[in-house]
Formats: structure tokens, sequence, C-alpha cells
């Protein structure tokens, strides 16, 4: 198993509570399904956040700092990044954790909703009903096999559902629309490196880094001067240079994969297929 944030693993160990599973779905953002039982939690300033869904029990938990009971089946809580809390746990209860770095949340409010995310402040939560995440979180996270690697990409995609539900439904108002952009010549020069490096593992923080910017502000400019995130627009200009490769008619599916920066030809069939709704051997018999 690989450990989610060292200060809610260590919070929580520390009250012997039972890591049932847990998995880191990419940088920023892990999950993990926990056991609990006749104890005390404390959390102090953790440099996540975290949304909690309790799956069973619940009903003993006393947030103390605050005088607040009412937890259960279903019942969300949501402590942002920096908050204190103290919780007795009263009888059984197991309950799933969703990790998010503030720099993941960040740039999802700029890629997702065009949004500063100097204006998002995460509400805190406790014991709160939210029906549509509760049954995202049980429908689409809870089932899936974390462990195998057929179930990655979907558990991918109902991390990052509820990622945009937490910045839809219990982000503060008052988030301000992305103005400006990159500098002119630092996006030709940024362009010319994705263009130069197609058939490389491109990252935001090589992008950030060659534009001499933070990635929080990078994602934000990048989006304002190209109209899309990082990771749309590289991988819409790896389909370009698919397609043409593949008008040449010279170079194999399995080449063109590896120069066009995908993983492998089932990848680039599958991506090629979800951008041009025709799979790459298809496009080039209708070319």
């Amino acid at each position: 198993m690989t450990e989610p944030n060292p200060d809610v693993h260590d919070a929580l160990s520390r009250t012997g509570a039972a890591l049932l599973r847990n998995v880191e779905i990419g940088r920023g953002l892990s999950l993990a399904e926990w056991r609990n039982r006749d104890n005390r939690a404390r959390y102090d300033r953790p440099d996540h956040h975290t949304l909690s869904l309790y799956l069973e029990g619940g009903e003993g938990v006393v947030r103390e700092d605050g005088a607040v009971s009412g937890g259960g089946p279903d019942k969300l809580c949501l402590l942002p990044a920096g908050h204190e809390s103290r919780w007795l746990i009263g009888g059984p209860l197991r309950m799933l954790h969703l990790y998010v770095a503030p720099e993941t949340l960040a740039y999802q409010a700029v890629s997702a909703l065009d949004v500063d995310p100097r204006a998002i402040s995460l509400r805190e939560l406790t014991f709160a009903e939210d029906p549509a995440t509760a049954m995202l979180m049980r429908g689409a996270v809870l089932p899936l096999d974390w462990a195998a690697g057929a179930d990655r990409m979907a558990l991918g995609s109902a991390c990052h559902l509820l990622l945009h539900a937490l910045l839809r439904r219990h982000a503060g108002r008052g988030a301000r629309a992305v103005t400006g952009g990159l500098a002119p010549a630092i996006r030709r020069r940024i362009a010319d490196l994705i263009e130069a490096r197609l058939a490389e593992a491109l990252s935001l923080e090589v992008l950030a880094d060659e534009a001499g910017l933070s990635t929080f502000h990078f994602a934000k400019m990048f989006k304002a001067s190209f109209g899309v995130p990082p990771h749309r627009y590289v991988t819409e200009r790896r389909i370009a240079r698919a397609k043409a490769l593949l008008a040449e008619g010279r170079t194999s599916l399995a080449e063109i994969a590896l120069t066009c920066g995908f993983a492998s030809q089932s990848h680039f069939t599958r991506r090629f297929a979800q951008a041009t709704g025709l799979t790459p051997a298809a496009w080039r018999g209708a070319a």
C-alpha cells in the first residue's frame, strides 16, 4: 500500500484506526478507507483538504471543538487545509477519505471552471447532507478495485468529478474569471517546446519551469493564452501530429503511437477515437 498524506495517516493511526486500503490517484490526490472506534482524533493544520464520507456508523461521533454531533451513514465532513479540529469517536465506524492537495484543487478551478484559484475558499462542513456527492463516492469510487490497473482510469475520473463537486457545491462565492495570459515570447517558447517534445512524457512542472512560473500561475496563464488547459492542448497537438503521419501512410500505428507520445498503440487508438470518432486505421482509410 502507498501511504496517504502523513498528516491524516499519522493522526488516525495514533487513534488505533485500521487502514483497510488506500491508493494514490495522482500527484496531490489520494483515497483511503478506514475503520475506527471508541477513541479520540485531533487534526492540527494539515496541509491538504479532506473529504470524508461515513459508510457505516458515525452516530456516536462528536466534534468536540464545536460541540457538534449528528453523524451517520452518508454524512459528509469537509475539512479544508490548515483547519484544526478535535473528535470524540463513539462506537464503531467505517469511512472513506479523499485527500486533496490545495494545488490540485487550484488547478481544477482553472482548468474546469475557469476561475482564479485565489478566489476559491472551501467551506468547512461537519455532518453535512449532500446526497449527490455521497452517491458518487459510494457508487463510483467504493466498488472499484483500487489495486487493479484496469480500474485506475475509472477511479481517476470519479475523483475528478468529486473535485468538481467540491468546487461547485462547497467553495466560497466570489470566484473571478481568469484574465491575462502568458507574454507573447513565453507563449511562443512554450508552444515550440511542446511541438519539439511531443514524444516525451511532458509534465506541468516541465512547462512551468520553462516559463519561469509556479505551476499554479502557469496553469492559469496558459489557459488564458491558449483557451484550453495544458494537458488538453498537448493531447490536441499529439492528435494533430498523428493525423499528419497517418495521412502520409508510411508509418505503422505502433510507431505513430510512440512518436506522438502515447503509452501504447491501444492508448493511442483510444485517445484518437475519443477525439475524432474514428480509430486511427479508419481515419487513415478515409483520408
